[in-house]
């Protein structure tokens, strides 16, 4: 499939961004959906990590017809250093980050670009996002409706695909980068940030689609127990950035979970 529009001919205004190793299943895939998205302005950046399977032999056939298509294939030492690195690269105020496996929606990126017209700088959109199996059966929606630090370090829903979300550029003036030294929950690291220094609006409509698939990084740390691990160590992180009234709603939030959780535990034993 092939766009007819030329970044170079118009105005940028979104960059995708697509981390990638060793993904040849789904690179051209990934293209196809942005492809179908059939938006103007905008420009996919693959970010390939020195694959040694067909990954970049496939995206530079698309980049040859496609002229929105860009690919970087250079050692980057971890996905969030190659995130950095396509943010660096981006000519768009407004990014998106798609992961070689994941997918948008039908008319999303039209309707990202509605959305951020009447938007100031820097804002945070986020929308829903469908978690599907290896047979691509709707398993949850994420809804993270309540885009705050204060209710992410009470453990309550957090965007968990970026798919799903897409920000202003300038929001990384103020709130930094990906931490190239956190290999796992490097976006929800971002978000925890981001949230303090964005207009964060949620759109209660789908806009991505996650793959949770066994073989996956996210999948098997998960089932190996350590995402729990890792998302409280931030939670742990983050909590020195709230101010004294969301310290003390923070603290009584706790004790009436510790209360419930114990007169849950007497019904239980009885």
């Amino acid at each position: 499939m092939q766009m007819t529009s030329d970044p170079d001919a118009g105005k940028i205004w979104l960059s995708v961004i697509t981390p990638v190793l060793n993904g040849e299943q789904y690179i051209g895939g990934c293209i196809e959906n942005v492809a179908g998205q059939r938006t103007e302005g905008i420009e996919q950046i693959i970010m390939d990590g020195m694959s040694t399977d067909g990954t970049v032999a496939i995206a530079e056939r698309y980049a040859r017809a496609n002229p929105w298509v860009r690919v970087i294939s250079e050692k980057d030492g971890s996905q969030a250093a190659a995130m950095n690195r396509g943010i660096q690269l981006a000519r768009g105020p407004v990014l998106g980050f798609l992961n070689a496996d994941d997918y948008y929606e039908p008319n999303v990126l039209n309707r990202v670009e509605e959305i951020f017209k009447g938007l100031a700088e820097p804002s945070l959109v986020v929308a829903n996002c469908n978690v599907r199996d290896e047979a691509g059966e709707i398993i949850v929606v994420n809804r993270p409706s309540r885009l705050t630090l204060l209710e992410f370090i009470k453990g309550h829903e957090y965007p968990w695909n970026p798919s799903a979300y897409f920000y202003h550029k300038s929001l990384h003036d103020l709130a930094g980068f990906y931490d190239a030294n956190e290999h796992y929950v490097m976006d929800v690291d971002f978000l925890m940030k981001a949230v303090q220094k964005a207009n964060a609006l949620y759109v209660d409509e789908v806009w991505g689609n996650f793959r949770w698939m066994k073989g996956t990084k996210t999948f098997d740390d998960a089932k190996a127990g350590r995402m729990d691990q890792r998302l409280a160590r931030l939670r742990k992180k983050y909590t020195g950035d709230l101010s004294f009234l969301e310290r003390v709603d923070l603290g009584l939030f706790g004790l009436a979970r510790a209360v419930y959780r114990g007169v849950k535990a007497g019904r239980d034993g009885r």
